[in-house]
């Protein structure tokens, strides 16, 4: 089994592709190349994996996850760094600046929370295997 694609929701598509647009350039991730006329942005990650933005298919407002949060991987300490910088310059809130964090042994990470709630992390050298 793999992970295919993970998606938020978003009631602002044009504001959640700037974040992700700007969030995942300082990873490596080429921006959303999805026509302006679909409902969604989409990314596709390193790994074949898809990242999805849009509205919710049921037509009710965008919710976040309470207690979920998405990492990602980032190829240095620096990435991370920009991450949460072209984060906070597009809308994005702070759940946790770049630095060494106790719980992953000193591994630098961030957090941020991007324009609809949903939470997200980066981090430099942590591995779950």
């Amino acid at each position: 089994m793999h992970l295919m694609s993970i998606r938020f929701g978003t009631d602002d598509k044009a504001k959640a592709k700037a974040f992700y647009d700007a969030t995942f350039a300082a990873l490596g991730v080429e921006p959303s190349n999805t026509p302006d006329e679909y409902p969604i942005a989409m990314y596709k990650l390193p790994g074949g994996q898809a990242f999805i933005v849009g509205p919710a298919r049921d037509g009710n407002p965008a919710t976040y996850a309470n207690g979920g949060t998405v990492l990602f991987a980032a190829d240095s300490d620096e990435q991370v760094h920009a991450w949460h910088a072209a984060g906070m310059a597009n809308g994005g809130t702070c759940e946790g600046p770049p630095e060494p964090k106790p719980q992953t042994g000193g591994k630098v990470g961030a957090y941020l929370r991007d324009p609809d709630g949903n939470k997200l992390g980066v981090y430099h050298g942590l591995s779950f295997g």
